[in-house]
């Protein structure tokens, strides 16, 4: 079936407004999708979430169809890891029912079931935010970084070294006579069983880096000894588009996707729904330094429209990561396609 039949079958009072002219010299793209009934008393309706992701996968995939749009990115050989950011529970973090839209588009393309494996850094936060769970109804399976061990022969270290004290989960805990280590190991998870990365990150504040993107998510949760960067906002600007960069991580991102059914544009990466807003949207990109500039810069509009202090933006992450080629943060370069 075309695109153009399959829209107006999905949409069809609406179709033609999905695909408006752009007088644009864009280099990069970005799709929003939106509606106003995703949400119920800050709780998604999954039925309604897969609907519109649907809707707006297919649109920014260029598929003919779901499965085709889908092995776009991936392969039926791929084992495909959904990075998704668990710290602040089910509520704040990524949402389970952006993720169950995600498992059945994958599964409807042909990937096992049993190549498909939701993650993030320590499995306490994953059963907490429900991913157990939902990966047991699915048939999937969940993974945290930690508990997969790391990789002694691939780590991050930075050309100006930084120390960092060592902590329960870092490789080098307990097993060196030094309570200090200068190198960031990749877990184990990322560098030798996934071939494929979907990350998944919620519309939500962080103090140093702006947001918990995806920069922020996939980077420091692949790694150990991140301590030593989380609470400086110039070391989070060199060393997240280098731990990006990083071939085991960076050159196997099929897919990003910002879950803004919600802005939670104070308090992160805690959960505080009073500092939240409903957006219900969804965004795609493959582009890193995009999807995340836009974020940063939506959730400043957001604390600026209450009338809050301004925070730091920390912009100076996506400029080094623009200059690493990981992407585009020029916002005239950037296609922003929205449907509603």
């Amino acid at each position: 079936m075309a695109l153009g039949a399959l829209l107006g079958g999905i949409f069809p009072a609406r179709a033609a407004e999905i695909f408006p002219l752009h007088g644009t010299n864009a280099a990069t793209h970005v799709t929003i999708v939106q509606s106003e009934n995703l949400l119920n008393a800050f709780q998604p309706d999954a039925a309604a979430v897969e609907e519109r992701f649907n809707l707006g996968f297919i649109i920014f995939s260029r598929g003919t169809n779901l499965a085709d749009g889908w092995l776009k990115f991936v392969g039926t050989n791929d084992t495909v890891g959904i990075k998704v950011f668990s710290t602040p529970g089910p509520a704040s973090g990524t949402r389970p029912a952006v993720v169950t839209a995600v498992i059945h588009g994958l599964r409807d393309a042909g990937i096992p079931a049993d190549k498909i494996i939701i993650w993030d850094k320590r499995e306490d936060d994953l059963r907490a935010a429900g991913f157990f769970k939902l990966a047991e109804k699915l048939g999937v399976r969940v993974a945290g970084a930690v508990e997969s061990g790391y990789d002694t022969n691939v780590f991050y270290l930075p050309d100006a070294p930084v120390t960092g004290t060592l902590v329960w989960g870092d490789f080098e805990f307990g097993i060196t006579n030094r309570a200090v280590g200068k190198k960031s190991f990749v877990s184990k998870l990322v560098s030798q069983r996934l071939t494929k990365i979907i990350s998944i990150a919620p519309l939500i504040s962080e103090n140093e880096a702006g947001t918990c993107g995806h920069f922020y998510s996939l980077a420091l949760g692949s790694i150990d000894n991140t301590r030593r960067f989380a609470a400086a906002a110039d070391r989070l600007a060199v060393a997240l588009p280098e731990i990006y960069a990083l071939p085991p991580i960076g050159d196997h991102v099929a897919l990003l996707i910002t879950d803004a059914l919600l802005a939670q544009y104070q308090g992160g990466p805690a959960s505080y729904l009073e500092f939240s807003r409903p957006r219900q949207e969804l965004w795609f990109s493959r582009d890193p330094v995009a999807i995340d500039t836009i974020a940063v810069k939506e959730l400043a509009k957001e604390r600026k429209r209450l009338d809050l202090p301004a925070v730091n933006l920390n912009l100076e992450i996506y400029q080094n990561a623009t200059l690493l080629q990981l992407g585009i943060g020029d916002t005239s370069r950037i296609m922003i396609e929205k449907v509603r």
